[in-house]
């Protein structure tokens, strides 16, 4: 790259992918590859082993998108987020609406996804429109965007950042990152490798006028799922990223300003090997809580609905209308299903408590377990 990078300039000089002339794929990125793997491929079987294990996908997808959420310093209380999953509401909390967009952005995106085969701009675009509530696409090639530090610290209010602009800029950048997730034939990297690499160029891109980080988390669930690397979309990558935010915007900014792609990929696998442990140790978690709520539920009355065992895991907070709409459960009235949920708050399996005229029965200890670190 022969023009010097400054953050206050567009930074259109941003090279296409792949990086070749920046990054050689040597002994111990394949090795880093290999255990980031070997963790997806244990988080997979043990999904797969699992009985129901549609319940895991909502609970963990939910809590990704919290936790992408507030990698952008956009933060909501769990009773926030649970809530407003069972109860429509004009004073829902905005972040827990944000935090749902997430979610259903994730959904909108495999579904256009496993539609299409592939993943095209259309699917991006309706990805961020869902992230952000809004029907705005790319941003204009004159749109003034820079990142800038946030925070008290030293440093704070500076450009850390300017995204490329310009008429034909951003689509020219984004079309060759679409050919280079889709096409494995010329683009020949292993999956783990190609993702940290697109997410990189997409954070660079930045083809949005805010919203980007979150849309190209989504997008790094979608690899993993084009790639066959998961069935499902249950890895918790944020959680990672989270712990320590600095690391990741360091080593993201690291790539633009000393083209150090080898660290870069190095920290994105350790951050899928890491956290594939981790979501293993929590699905085992979650699966162990149902196991157990079950056989006692069941000694206590041998005729009760497993199948409303099973929504109180996919819906941690859940109203006897969410049991009589799952037919499923083959409940045929709502007093019916308010009894059972009743029955299961007297054996202390779930809390309950009134949101305006609504009782509101919460699985307290999934909620536990899904809110420690």
């Amino acid at each position: 790259m022969s023009e010097k990078y400054d953050r206050n300039k567009p930074f259109n000089h941003l090279p296409l992918l792949p990086p070749i002339e920046q990054v050689s794929i040597d002994m111990e990125i394949m090795a880093k590859a290999v255990r980031a793997s070997t963790a997806l491929g244990k988080l997979d079987g043990i999904v797969h082993k699992l009985p129901n294990p549609e319940m895991l996908i909502n609970t963990i997808a939910l809590r990704e998108a919290k936790d992408s959420s507030a990698i952008e310093n956009i933060f909501t209380t769990n009773d926030d987020l649970y809530q407003s999953l069972v109860i429509e509401s004009q004073s829902t909390d905005a972040n827990a609406k944000e935090v749902l967009n997430y979610r259903e952005a994730l959904d909108i995106g495999i579904d256009m996804q496993k539609a299409k085969g592939e993943i095209d701009l259309e699917t991006i675009i309706a990805i961020y429109q869902k992230v952000k509530g809004t029907t705005l696409d790319i941003r204009s090639p004159i749109e003034d965007v820079q990142i800038i530090k946030g925070g008290d610290t030293l440093g704070s209010g500076r450009v850390v950042y300017t995204p490329p602009r310009g008429k034909g800029i951003i689509e020219e950048k984004l079309a060759n990152w679409i050919e280079f997730y889709n096409d494995d034939k010329k683009y020949d990297y292993v999956a783990l490798i190609k993702m940290a690499m697109l997410h990189y160029q997409f954070e660079a891109i930045h083809p949005f006028s805010d919203g980007n980080g979150r849309t190209g988390r989504i997008l790094n669930i979608l690899l993993l799922l084009q790639k066959s690397m998961l069935e499902s979309p249950i890895l918790y990558l944020s959680a990672f990223i989270i712990n320590d935010k600095n690391d990741y915007y360091f080593n993201l900014g690291g790539v633009t300003e000393r083209f150090a792609w080898k660290t870069w990929i190095k920290y994105i696998l350790e951050g899928v090997e890491q956290t594939g442990y981790y979501t293993i140790q929590l699905v085992e978690k979650i699966d162990d809580l149902k196991k157990r709520m079950t056989e006692y539920m069941l000694a206590e009355d041998s005729s009760f609905s497993q199948e409303i065992i099973k929504l109180i895991f996919i819906q941690p907070y859940i109203r006897a209308q969410n049991v009589l709409d799952a037919p499923e459960c083959g409940i045929k009235t709502w007093q019916t299903a308010n009894n059972k949920l009743t029955d299961l708050h007297n054996l202390k399996l779930l809390d309950k408590k009134k949101i305006g005229r609504e009782t509101i029965y919460i699985n307290h200890q999934l909620i536990s377990i899904l809110s420690k670190d």
